[in-house]
């Protein structure tokens, strides 16, 4: 098993960059570019070298309108990768996936935490693996799969929503066993939600901080900040450090981002400033 780095370890950091890596050939941003196992892993190690304090491996495309593939394909895609960046790596090493048996693979081949976008409803077996493994799960909100979720975006009250559906599929983990320390939440940004959505969720995440779960933010160049900026994805940088910014300041502390340098500096001077005086 991998590197089970309890989440109040990792959150003695004013903040915490997860580093994206997708093995895929169609995500939204970097589909494609590092499809193979020799280009994921170097795309691992530069994001370790620009300060990543942990490194989110995925094989299936979570991009709206995405087709589920096998859990053999995801495997055959990740594990590879995770077993080799477990030599090298000294972080946790993140399986971003809703399959349990990729989940498991993962886990054996060196992973230590599991990021699941579905929160266990992909494949009901996730939290009792999430519990015999006793890593650390990251529950975050969808309704849908990828493939339907933007036909899911009704909501009278989203962040009111949200946060109950989240935290029903939090008391589905607890129940099968996992310690409340292994789980991070996320609100899922960009996932069933409109632009306008996700920024309302951003302007209230405090609501998910004073729930006492860890917060996990994704907003790396998402498509609400192209329709914010009228920018395509690699012109977003600029977008995602404003968006992190605000998730920091209503306090988000892990950041799942593809941009790890830029962010780690600018997070640094935004921490400094924010630090309350003694």
């Amino acid at each position: 098993m991998g590197v089970r780095s309890a989440i109040i370890d990792v959150l003695a950091k004013p903040f915490v960059l997860m580093g994206i890596v997708n093995v895929t050939p169609d995500s939204f941003y970097d589909g494609g570019r590092y499809n193979t196992a020799d280009a994921a892993v170097e795309q691992g190690m530069r994001l370790a070298a620009e300060g990543a304090d942990i490194l989110d491996i995925g094989g299936a495309s979570s991009r709206p309108g995405a087709q589920s593939i096998s859990p053999e394909e995801e495997a055959a895609r990740v594990i590879p990768v995770i077993r080799r960046l477990a030599k090298e790596f000294t972080g946790p090493i993140s399986v971003d996936t809703a399959q349990s048996s990729v989940a498991r693979r993962a886990l054996e081949a060196g992973a230590g935490w599991i990021n699941d976008i579905s929160a266990g409803t992909v494949d009901r077996a996730m939290p009792s693996l999430a519990a015999e493994s006793g890593c650390t799960i990251v529950i975050m909100h969808m309704r849908g799969t990828p493939a339907t979720m933007q036909s899911c975006t009704r909501y009278g009250d989203v962040v009111s929503e949200v946060t109950q559906e989240l935290l029903a599929s939090v008391e589905v983990f607890i129940k099968a066993g996992v310690s409340r320390e292994r789980i991070v939440i996320d609100p899922g940004i960009g996932f069933a939600k409109t632009a306008d959505q996700n920024v309302v969720l951003l302007r209230h995440l405090d609501v998910f901080v004073k729930t006492g779960f860890s917060v996990l933010v994704g907003t790396s160049r998402k498509t609400f900040i192209g329709r914010l900026t009228g920018r395509e994805p690699q012109d977003r940088l600029w977008g995602t450090l404003g968006s992190v910014a605000a998730a920091f300041l209503h306090g988000a502390r892990i950041f799942r981002v593809h941009d790890v340098a830029a962010t780690r500096d600018f997070l640094k001077v935004l921490s400094a400033i924010e630090q309350p005086e003694r």
